[in-house]
């Protein structure tokens, strides 16, 4: 017999972020106004709800304001108002402010940490009766012929050999009669579904950035709360797409970041390296001096907007959030998009489960999505990320043209490309000396890890995983001079050598991992499977 338990629940919501908690709150606002009993149950992966949460951010209210009329008498944590705008160009030593984009303009949004309104997100939800369970990732899908039925929890208590050992306890089940997906940039379970179903037929590849953040404490004249800082340029080179976020909050805090595009092409890029370079530009360097940096983290995010969008309903769940690409990269916001999807998919689920019409699901959560202002914000932002592929003036001077001529609604539409296939072979490019950190405002990587609070049970198999042994070193090394150990931004990838033989290997410091999904997005073969540590593990990110 099988010592597996079973819970069966109306709706299982797979990710504690804005996307998952605004689809949870609906549910139950619903059934609540109709006095109908709903079984709704969240997993999140991360120790605490937000705990995983990372973002700039910036937040657009207008999907809180539809959940939560009253958001602000309930106390959301949406306190410093964006009230400056900044858009630079930087080069080498010189920084010239250029006209805020309207995609970009600020007024009436909010500088926040979305960790913190996950959180308050989160008691809402538990308020109204969602069943909430951090700690417990979703590990597996549960699939009866073609149809999602649920999932299962991880495992806890396997060693590094792979045996149990005296803590062991098996997965559950989790059996729904619909699975949202809300698990964030490149979930682990969103991307089987991608496999085990034809999701993406009709959809380009989807293209992701890497985005590190720092949050700082400073004492100088140049904190401004409500200031919101973009810059494009230095140090980048100008095939390169990204650029960085400065965001000045109340309590004398600054929330610093990078993004920079993974359809890079040069192998010696490191994204950790560009962004510790970045706050050394004379403008940029006098705002951190006589700070104190104290937090630190990374995350993917999905770029690819309209064109990337896949099939986002099957039989059995739906996707929503950023697992479905609904980023506004012009706008650089997704929290609004994000918890819109989730309500505009809760309200699909309940008709279903008041009809018990799964086709309801089906055709009815992507007909309210296409007429909802989700599906004209991102069709109107559409061609702005792939212009950058002509450079980045070719980019600026295309996306004035988009915005300000045609308002968004050219008569074409440019594609994307997957990621993993844009790097160049090692001999094409130049390493690139990056400067020692100093200390004051740049840093390694492993005392930036630190203050990620990351943390895996260290005798738990490795939850990175090589498809093929041989891929590391006879490919990424010989090829690209193994460029995992530059694109992770926690320093998880090392070639060692063999102090008789001299023969290079690879190791995973997976203990390292800050689950940003990067590797799983760039490792040119695909060779690298980012799969759910044990419960609990990762960073406990309390105010990124």
């Amino acid at each position: 017999m099988s010592d597996t338990e079973s819970l069966s629940f109306d709706v299982v919501v797979v990710g504690g972020g804005p996307s998952g908690l605004a689809t949870a709150i609906r549910l139950k606002q619903l059934a609540n106004e109709q006095s109908l009993d709903l079984s709704v149950c969240l997993l999140e992966k991360g120790a605490t709800i937000g705990a995983h949460i990372l973002s700039g951010a910036v937040i657009d209210p207008r999907a809180l304001f539809e959940l939560f009329p009253d958001w602000q008498s309930r106390g959301a944590p949406l306190t410093t108002a964006a009230t400056d705008d900044r858009f630079m160009l930087l080069t080498e030593s010189k920084a010239f402010r250029m006209p805020t984009p309207p995609q970009m303009e600020n007024h009436g949004n909010y500088i926040a940490s979305l960790g913190a309104l996950c959180r308050w997100l989160g008691e809402q939800a538990e308020a109204l009766g969602v069943e909430i369970y951090p700690g417990f990732p979703a590990a597996r899908l549960l699939i009866e012929g073609e149809t999602v039925v649920g999932v299962m929890t991880g495992e806890v208590g396997i060693g590094r050999d792979g045996n149990k050992t005296d803590q062991y306890q098996p997965g559950m089940e989790l059996r729904a009669k619909q699975t949202v997906f809300a698990e964030g940039c490149r979930g682990s379970l969103t991307k089987e579904l991608f496999e085990r179903f034809p999701l993406r037929r009709n959809a380009d590849p989807q293209t992701y950035g890497i985005g590190i953040k720092e949050l700082w404490e400073v004492d100088n004249p140049l904190h401004t709360p409500g200031t919101v800082m973009h810059t494009i340029g230095w140090p980048l080179d100008s095939s390169t797409y990204g650029g960085s976020f400065l965001y000045h909050l109340h309590e004398n805090k600054i929330a610093v970041g990078f993004v920079v595009g993974l359809d890079y092409r040069n192998p010696y890029l490191s994204p950790f390296d560009e962004f510790q370079r970045f706050k050394t530009h004379p403008a940029i360097r006098p705002m951190f001096e006589n700070g104190r940096r104290i937090g630190y983290g990374a995350r993917a995010l999905s770029e690819g907007g309209f064109q990337s969008i896949p099939e986002i309903a099957f039989a059995g769940g739906v996707l929503v959030g950023d697992g479905a690409g609904f980023l506004n990269v012009p706008k650089i916001k997704g929290t609004h998009t994000a918890m819109k999807s989730g309500m505009i998919a809760a309200e699909a689920i309940f008709d279903y489960l008041r009809s018990n019409s799964e086709q309801s699901v089906i055709s009815q959560y992507p007909a309210r999505l296409k007429s909802s202002w989700i599906w004209d914000e991102l069709y109107k932002a559409r061609n702005i990320r792939p212009s950058f592929n002509f450079g980045l003036y070719g980019g600026l001077l295309y996306s004035a043209v988009d915005t300000y001529l045609f308002r968004g609604r050219a008569p074409w539409t440019f594609h994307h490309h997957a990621d993993h296939l844009q790097l160049d072979p090692k001999e094409k490019h130049a390493p690139i000396a990056y400067p020692k950190p100093d200390g004051i405002v740049s840093f390694d990587k492993m005392s930036s890890v630190a203050l990620s609070n990351t943390n895996h049970e260290r005798n738990q198999p490795v939850h990175l995983k090589l498809q093929d042994a041989s891929v590391p070193i006879d490919i990424n090394l010989n090829l690209y001079d193994a460029p995992e150990q530059r694109y992770c931004p926690a320093g998880v990838y090392e070639i060692i050598r063999n102090s008789e033989s001299g023969l290079p290997s690879l190791l995973i410091n997976a203990e390292n991992c800050v689950h940003c999904k990067t590797c799983d997005i760039k490792d040119p073969k695909q060779n690298i499977v980012w799969t759910v540590p044990e419960p609990g593990g990762g960073p406990i990110y309390p105010d990124m």
